[in-house]
């Protein structure tokens, strides 16, 4: 049996301990019982920013706001992109306009802006919507 990986609850905060091979028996939160892993993108918050960039698998953001048109454009190749890295990479959207204060700390020049964060740090960042076929060439350029 391998070392478990630190996952942060999308829905609590919550970190828990999942062993590798088990990331596919779709694992449950030990604090709220939700899905720890999802096959969908979920919302960060300010508040919950801290939290969700730690852990061991790594976390991508897409920084997006609703009158951006590519950021529309490039939200349902996001969604899928979430289903075929489950388990391998976790998912989040920031919406810019109601987390002004993150995506100034972030320093969010445009958008939509993907982040990549391994271990509770940024490691890469990619600006402008992308095919799937890019985003996942990009994230496997990265080690994901």
């Amino acid at each position: 049996m391998t070392n478990p990986l630190l996952i942060p609850c999308p829905h609590c905060n919550g970190l828990n301990r999942i062993p590798a091979e088990r990331l596919g028996d779709e694992p449950k939160c030990g604090r709220c019982k939700a899905d720890v892993l999802l096959s969908k993108p979920f919302e960060l918050k300010q508040g919950d920013y801290a939290s969700q960039i730690k852990g061991d698998l790594p976390l991508l953001v897409d920084v997006w706001a609703d009158w951006c048109g590519p950021c529309k454009s490039f939200a349902p190749v996001f969604e899928q992109a979430a289903k075929q890295l489950a388990g391998k990479c976790r998912l989040a959207k920031l919406d810019s306009e109601a987390n002004q204060q993150l995506s100034a700390q972030l320093v969010v020049r445009s958008i939509p802006s993907l982040i990549l964060f391994k271990n509770g740090r940024e490691v890469a960042r990619q600006a402008g919507a992308m095919s799937l076929t890019q985003l996942t060439e990009w994230l496997r350029s990265e080690g994901v």
